[in-house]
């Protein structure tokens, strides 16, 4: 069973480890070297009470996380909300995913946010799909924005407008 919790700062070995795995083998991320405890423990900082970082959790190991980041910093987005889902190799297509999405929307919701933006890399269906399963639709995309694994990266962007924000 998938447990979602808040995520801690004793998570942070395993978010590292997960987000480690992303930069060296995938395209999810922009990032081209792996961060550092130190790096990650600025990163954690960050969040807090308008944009929670949760945790998955299967059989006391962390399997997943999830975070909504500020859009922009012009006070007019403040509303509006960046949405990331990493997950561990080792517990990719067991759910851990929609279980994140599903508690992470209704803190975004329940957080007063009206807008929901995810930005995937080209070609990475999986995470398009689940999305879509959750009613984000496809606003465009910027091409060739990022340059990682010797070729260029696109990135489309998918929104969700929030019935309560």
């Amino acid at each position: 069973m998938v447990n979602i919790r808040n995520a801690v700062s004793t998570d942070l070995p395993e978010m590292a480890k997960i987000y480690n795995q992303a930069i060296r083998e995938t395209a999810a991320t922009f990032d081209l070297r792996e961060q550092t405890l130190e790096e990650r423990q600025q990163w954690f900082d960050k969040y807090g009470e308008n944009h929670p970082l949760i945790v998955a959790e299967i059989n006391g190991e962390v399997a997943g996380y999830s975070s909504l980041s500020p859009f922009r910093d012009k006070e007019a987005y403040s509303r509006t909300t960046e949405l990331s889902i990493y997950i561990s190799p080792s517990f990719q297509g067991k759910g851990v995913g929609k279980s994140l999405m599903k508690e992470i929307l209704s803190r975004a919701e329940s957080l007063g946010h009206h807008v929901v933006i995810g930005g995937i890399t080209g070609g990475n269906a999986v995470s398009v799909r689940l999305h879509e399963q959750f009613g984000f639709t496809f606003v465009g995309c910027f091409k060739e924005v990022g340059y990682k694994f010797d070729q260029w990266q696109d990135v489309h962007f998918y929104q969700l407008v929030l019935t309560n924000g």
